[in-house]
């Protein structure tokens, strides 16, 4: 059971879950399986349509695409172990697990949040500068944006992990989440907590409200430059992105409550951890593009081109 090379005699922990009764696992399990399953739905449907529609191959709908793929990575990591979880009475993970599933969290959060940076600005240009908007934002500077993003997100993550692998776990082993991660995995640690949440504030914290308040920066321009417009297009724009904002909230606003309060109560913790884990990837599509009067007429088309092709095909399977 003793592992030298980590200084720690902890190779599994017990994930504690959201409550202990009986009866609000199996609601949970209910009702988070829905959640997993209409977030894979409608972003593979988002996928499809803007893979097969050539009307919707634009810049934004590439970052949107690329939005979708992360909010199923997201809603993917720790989702499908948690739903297993209910079934079972002994809710564990091993040490090499807790530690890939705080890999997996950094990097596709990390990775959303410079897209979604990304997407603010190019609805900025697209709205505060509509006549520079095709040689600003072109083809490979979308590209250039989504490598970044990930990239980014990679370094975010190891980061993390490094830091967690130098940790000695020596003591309990009880984590009172459905997942891992850092604030509630290194208050296990057997050192002193106070450098710990220094590092999580500096590292998570301050990079999550810095993101923030730059987007909440250019989505107020881009509010005031519509306000000015009384046009149909204009109500049109102000209502997406007043959408898009919400859905950035949602998302920023727990992270930087979890990693700028590293010490906050687990119950707070992991109702907040649900909103950006579980909430938010089912939200991104329906608010994104879901609502979106392009992608409708789009998946009208290709429902009709489906239709049509199982209609033709009928008399020959006959």
């Amino acid at each position: 059971m003793i592992n030298m090379d980590n200084k720690s005699v902890v190779t599994e922990f017990v994930l504690l879950g959201l409550s202990n009764s009986w009866e609000l696992q199996i609601f949970f399990f209910i009702v988070f399986s829905l959640f997993y399953v209409a977030t894979m739905v409608s972003n593979v449907i988002i996928l499809v349509i803007v893979v097969f529609d050539s009307h919707l191959h634009s810049a934004m709908y590439f970052l949107l695409t690329n939005l979708s793929i992360i909010d199923m990575s997201l809603a993917s990591f720790a989702t499908p172990k948690m739903i297993i979880d209910y079934l079972t009475d002994h809710k564990t993970i091993s040490f090499g697990g807790c530690i890939s599933q705080i890999f997996f969290l950094h990097l596709f959060t990390g990775t959303e949040i410079i897209l979604l940076m990304a997407m603010s600005f190019d609805r900025y240009i697209a709205i505060c500068k509509p006549l520079h908007y095709a040689s600003i934002i072109s083809p490979q500077v979308c590209i250039l944006f989504v490598v970044s993003s990930w990239i980014v997100g990679i370094m975010h993550s190891m980061s993390q992990v490094i830091f967690a692998l130098t940790l000695p776990f020596c003591g309990p082993n009880k984590i009172d989440s459905f997942f891992c991660d850092l604030p509630v995995v290194f208050q296990l640690a057997c050192v002193d907590t106070y450098v710990l949440g220094l590092f999580m504030i500096s590292t998570s914290g301050i990079i999550a409200l810095s993101c923030f308040i730059l987007l909440f920066n250019s989505y107020v321009i881009v509010l005031v430059t519509i306000k000015h417009h009384s046009s149909r297009g204009s109500s049109k724009a102000l209502s997406t992105c007043t959408a898009h904002f919400i859905v950035v909230f949602m998302f920023f606003g727990p992270c930087i409550f979890i990693y700028m309060w590293p010490q906050n109560s687990f119950v707070i913790e992991k109702i907040l951890s649900v909103f950006y884990t579980i909430f938010t990837p089912v939200l991104n599509p329906v608010i994104y593009t879901l609502r979106n009067q392009e992608v409708n007429s789009a998946m009208k088309k290709l429902r009709s081109k489906f239709l049509n092709f199982s209609t033709e095909a009928s008399p020959h399977s006959l």
